[in-house]
């Protein structure tokens, strides 16, 4: 099963995440005093959307 990105990104974002930049192969999102990037990918995996959650120190949804 697969997760899209503006999925992700939107849960990031009702978490208090916001776009920091863009790189050349990932945007990344902080919210301060974490920092992750997430590859412009149309979807991921189920296990890596849930790990960027973990690294996010959110509970994992996908």
């Amino acid at each position: 099963m697969s997760v899209k990105r503006r999925d992700l990104v939107r849960y990031l974002e009702e978490n208090g995440f916001y776009l920091l930049r863009e790189g050349r192969k990932h945007s990344i999102y902080t919210n301060g005093p974490r920092t992750i990037p997430v590859k412009r990918h149309r979807s991921f995996d189920r296990i890596v959307a849930n790990e960027l959650c973990k690294q996010a120190g959110l509970a994992p949804k996908f």
